[in-house]
């Protein structure tokens, strides 16, 4: 019998043996990619996780190219999108509260609501995929934009209020800023709290996000990183991108750090945000986005060899992707304080751990 246990453990010694060494060498090549990235190739911070413990913190390039202030691991960016992940785990908070049904117009939530078609057809369900029909403010209103108008989530509101659906709410998804920014005045209506406060309040805190904030753009913040457009990778002489920025709003621009950003991503997949069955529901493929499958609030992308969640911001002088690697467990955060046009800096710096973990061919 003991002759029999024996060669019955041989395989599960030779499964774990070659578990060891895979992650052995993966965070050798992964070492090897960070110390041979240069200056010249990507500027911001990346973070590399295993198994929920930080592998790798890595700077590059500079926090503001004027006075030649190089970036730290701990430099704050602005994350564009990512936001919209606050945004949705506060959402869900209220559903779990039973303060929020998904599938009920937001008249039930906002009876004075300013758009009549919006109040009585939307559904959160809808505002938390990009299926609402509503646009994206930040790019069909740039040119109205007063970048230091906004105090208040309701000040957002008149920029697209008064704009039409896209298409009828539920049949098409539409990328959508404004949609966010009315799932913020759900929050602060259903809370009592303004949305700032409530995100810090179960958010972040809850999440040990200490270095994550609503900056205004005017704002003198120390080791903050200033971002620098090239139009997207269309032009070589790079400008600041205050221009193009506002508050952080539900939709997008809240600061952080490639380390809170890992610790919320933590705090989320280990049901401290939500219970299990709401992380689920949040986890779940709802729609297909213009690439990846979306669930409330994050991307779903299955388009690899395992599944990958989180989300990207983009934006003038702003990349940002934030990946978990379900079945290899590796948290990958990736801040960039200048944009590119899909081809090099931080789309170059994703890809690669694409690739890496995920088996992505070169063609796919």
């Amino acid at each position: 019998m003991k002759i029999k246990a024996f060669f019955l453990l041989i395989p599960v010694v030779l499964f774990l043996a070659s578990t060891k060494n895979y992650a052995q060498s993966t965070t050798s090549q992964i070492e090897n990619y960070l110390d041979n990235l240069k200056d010249s190739e990507f500027s911001g911070t990346i973070l590399v996780a295993h198994n929920d413990t930080i592998i790798a913190q890595r700077a590059y390039g500079l926090a503001s190219i004027e006075y030649d202030v190089k970036n730290q691991i701990d430099t704050k960016f602005n994350i564009a999108s990512i936001t919209k992940m606050f945004t949705a785990v506060a959402v869900l908070q209220l559903f779990e509260q039973r303060k929020i049904a998904l599938n009920k117009p937001i008249e039930e939530y906002l009876p004075d609501y300013p758009n009549q078609i919006v109040r009585n057809s939307v559904t959160t369900h809808q505002l938390l995929t990009h299926t609402s029909g509503l646009n994206n403010f930040y790019v069909n209103d740039l040119a109205m934009i007063k970048n230091k108008d906004y105090e208040n989530i309701s000040d957002f509101i008149s920029l697209f209020a008064n704009d039409s659906l896209l298409c009828p709410p539920g049949t098409k998804y539409n990328y959508s800023g404004s949609g966010f920014v009315v799932l913020g005045l759900l929050i602060e209506q259903l809370s009592g709290e303004n949305y700032y406060d409530y995100i810090q309040k179960h958010i972040l805190e809850p999440s040990g996000m200490t270095k994550t904030s609503a900056i205004q753009v005017d704002s003198i913040i120390k080791n903050k990183a200033s971002g620098y457009t090239s139009e997207f990778g269309k032009s070589e002489n790079l400008k600041r991108n205050d221009y193009y920025l506002t508050k952080a709003s539900p939709a997008g621009f809240y600061y952080s750090t490639i380390e809170d950003l890992f610790k919320f991503s933590k705090a989320l997949r280990n049901y401290q945000l939500l219970n299990k069955a709401t992380t689920n529901l949040m986890l779940q493929p709802k729609v297909k986005g213009y690439n990846t499958h979306l669930g409330y609030g994050i991307d779903i992308d299955n388009r690899y060899n395992q599944t990958i969640i989180g989300h990207s911001g983009g934006w003038y002088g702003i990349h940002c992707e934030l990946m978990d690697f379900l079945d290899d467990h590796y948290t990958i955060v990736i801040l960039s304080n200048i944009d590119d046009g899909g081809k090099a800096g931080a789309s170059k710096v994703a890809d690669y751990f694409k690739i890496l973990l995920a088996d992505k061919s070169e063609n796919e």
